[in-house]
């Protein structure tokens, strides 16, 4: 650390302090202290609003050498409460850089720090589970950063879905990226029928409306807060459930909206639309000890015995022992054998704990999106 170097610290709950050196803004911010073993994808990490309340620890030991570019985003700013990395690139070499990911981070006001052992901080968090913790770039007394850090309040029984869903209706038409070498059967198909796709809100991915767009659909993008009435006032064909960040069981209301609109249009959920469904047809939920957050999370597809590598971001998940009669179980996470995707045996509705659309991630779980195409076709038919 140099002179010119201005020091950030991390404290956690447990008393941990760990010093490093400032590469965004000035600031302290609270949250859970997560990690992400993505070697790539920082910049949709952190427009993900499903990282709202978490200080994101990458375990790749260098990030920032592609710079950031505004195509990339999966929102409109960043969501992380903090961002914590092993070397910050100083050179960015990237045709479609725009910025320094230092400045990016300063630009929109996070609070980051790099220089530190990020190994010892990802085997503490997997050891003893991911902890509250508080980073900061002003206060420099490790007690005061502890006693914070404890009076963080967590993930736990929180709303943080109101704090980032849009705050009025919107339509969506832009496609896929060329970058990302999806081509759609139904958008290339002049006999396919296309849709109306009313997503339901709780911080999606922008990734996931260009998905449904690519395959020729009418979207429609609503606030998660909409009610039963607000979605099929609309007639829409399907009815997307989003991904977003923190505890699903605080979200009464959503889980309400779902049980009215189930049996009456088909129902995709991802992540915490996943945990959403199965709230609202009878299961539970539970907080996992560190979650899974990475770009190579394996998942077996029950039904096939097939193996898809998915990229994850959650830190609950639906609990075996509550699911009810009418859900069953199409995946698991090979991790650690949780449930990574569910059908509704009665009603056309089916969810996954993981994202297809990865971006950035692998792809081989984008076939979701096709059978959300075949659910809407064979509901229309009927």
């Amino acid at each position: 650390m140099s002179d010119q170097d201005k020091r950030g610290f991390l404290a956690l709950e447990d008393g941990t302090v760990l010093e490093g050196i400032s590469i965004g803004a000035d600031g302290e911010r609270d949250g859970e202290v997560c990690f992400n073993t993505s070697i790539t994808g920082y910049q949709e990490i952190l427009t993900d609003p499903s990282y709202r309340g978490q200080i994101v620890t990458m375990t790749y030991p260098m990030i920032g050498n592609v710079g950031i570019n505004m195509q990339d985003c999966e929102s409109e700013r960043p969501h992380a409460a903090g961002f914590i990395v092993r070397e910050s690139s100083r050179l960015r070499s990237n045709y479609r850089a725009e910025s320094s990911l230092s400045e990016y981070l300063i630009n929109h006001g996070v609070v980051a720090i790099a220089g530190i052992d990020t190994r010892a901080l990802v085997r503490r968090i997997r050891d003893r589970g991911a902890q509250r913790g508080v980073l900061s770039t002003i206060d420099l007394n490790h007690d005061s950063l502890v006693e914070k850090a404890r009076k963080s309040p967590g993930l736990v029984g929180r709303d943080l879905v109101r704090e980032v869903v849009p705050e009025s209706a919107r339509n969506w038409s832009e496609p896929l990226h060329q970058l990302a070498g999806a081509t759609s059967i139904e958008s290339s198909n002049s006999n396919a029928r296309s849709f109306h796709v009313v997503c339901l809100d709780f911080g999606m991915k922008w990734n996931i409306a260009r998905h449904l767009a690519n395959r020729g659909n009418r979207v429609t993008i609503l606030p998660g807060t909409a009610t039963a009435n607000d979605i099929l006032a609309l007639n829409p064909d399907g009815v997307f459930l989003s991904n977003g960040p923190g505890d699903p069981e605080p979200l009464t209301y959503a889980q309400q909206t779902i049980r009215s609109v189930l049996g009456k249009k088909p129902v995709f959920g991802i992540c915490l639309g996943h945990q959403l469904l199965s709230l609202a047809s009878g299961a539970k939920t539970f907080k996992l000890k560190f979650g899974h957050r990475g770009a190579n999370q394996p998942v077996l597809q029950c039904g096939t015995g097939r193996v898809e590598i998915t990229s994850q971001n959650h830190g609950f998940a639906v609990e075996e022992s509550s699911l009810p009669d009418c859900l069953e179980i199409t995946h698991r996470n090979l991790n650690d054998n949780t449930i990574a995707g569910v059908r509704h045996k009665q009603l056309p509705a089916f969810s996954v704990q993981y994202h297809p659309e990865a971006s950035a991630g692998p792809h081989d779980s984008a076939y979701l999106f096709d059978e959300f195409q075949s659910l809407m076709h064979q509901h229309c038919g009927r």
